[in-house]
């Protein structure tokens, strides 16, 4: 049964290069066809037999019932992917499993943490997009890019791409969903004056974010928490600034300056209060034990809405 199969078996199926070609196949002729409510159309034994080098149609037959199952599904119009045929032929097809290409040095401003300097370096560590204070020499943020996004983009445009895929993930993990699999993410929020963090970075309360299904993990200030939310996003907005375009190095300027804040506001529950300011206006968030938003204040001057 397939339901009984493990991951060394999963992954053991696609060893034969065969079996490879024929999900490159099946996503080839979806992304050919016209797209309806209904979904692809499945590829029929003829249709996958004409578009892969296989010598003849037993070998096919063998491996679709390899694949079928797992990655495969059958029906009486063909074959079409399962989820996990659907996930491993997209990385497969983005080449995901080859080492990211070396992008060099870009440059970019921000703020450094450690020492306020606004002038950083962005490269490549491995898989890591890492951003470097240029006076301290200290790494002042870093996130994880693929392969094909580093294959994709270069100078200022990866810097983009990694700025816009860093605030959607991490508005999603805000919301308790994880953006790699879509588990439940469970977040802690931590006291710095507990953790192993330097006297002089600018915050008070950080979030541990940790997937309960593929265990991968986030962390960050407190008020990045709500940064990237909906009432962050339109009060920023209504200043004219969009933060779904801002990149954590770009966003701890507001820290350095003391624009954004945290602090806890309660204990038995706990209760956290971030403030956003702009100019004249605060935008006061309150959230509770697990960073979540509990309710919101608006105030233009002295006036709290």
């Amino acid at each position: 049964m397939a339901s009984e199969q493990t991951a060394a078996d999963t992954f053991a199926l696609l060893s034969d290069e065969s079996r490879v070609d024929i999900l490159r196949a099946i996503a080839r002729e979806q992304y050919e066809q016209r797209l309806s409510n209904s979904g692809f159309t499945p590829l029929s034994f003829s249709d996958i037999y004409e578009r892969v080098a296989i010598d003849n149609t037993s070998k096919l037959s063998y491996h679709l019932g390899e694949l079928n199952g797992i990655y495969l599904e059958k029906s009486d119009d063909g074959y079409s992917f399962t989820h996990a045929g659907e996930q491993i032929v997209r990385f497969i097809l983005a080449e995901n499993f080859r080492q990211p290409v070396d992008v060099g040095t870009i440059e970019t401003e921000g703020a450094c943490l450690y020492c306020e300097e606004t002038s950083l370096v962005a490269e490549l560590d491995d898989q890591y997009f890492v951003v470097t204070c240029s006076a301290c020499d200290r790494p002042v943020t870093g996130y994880i890019v693929t392969p094909a996004q580093a294959r994709s983009y270069s100078g200022a445009a990866l810097l983009e791409s990694v700025k816009r895929k860093q605030a959607v993930e991490f508005g999603m993990v805000q919301e308790g969903i994880c953006p790699e699999c879509a588990g439940r993410v469970r977040t802690e929020v931590l006291d710095v004056d507990e953790q192993p963090v330097p006297e002089e970075v600018p915050v008070s309360y950080f979030t541990l974010d940790q997937c309960e299904a593929c265990l991968r993990q986030y962390s960050g200030p407190l008020t990045y928490s709500v940064a990237y939310r909906t009432p962050s996003v339109a009060f920023h907005w209504e200043h004219g600034v969009d933060v779904m375009e801002r990149g954590w190095w770009e966003l701890h300027c507001y820290l350095v300056e003391e624009r954004w804040s945290a602090e806890r506001v309660a204990t038995d529950p706990a209760e956290y209060r971030v403030v956003l300011r702009y100019e004249d206006d605060e935008l006061r968030v309150f959230l509770d034990g697990n960073a979540r938003i509990v309710r919101t204040e608006r105030v233009r001057g002295r006036s709290v809405e």
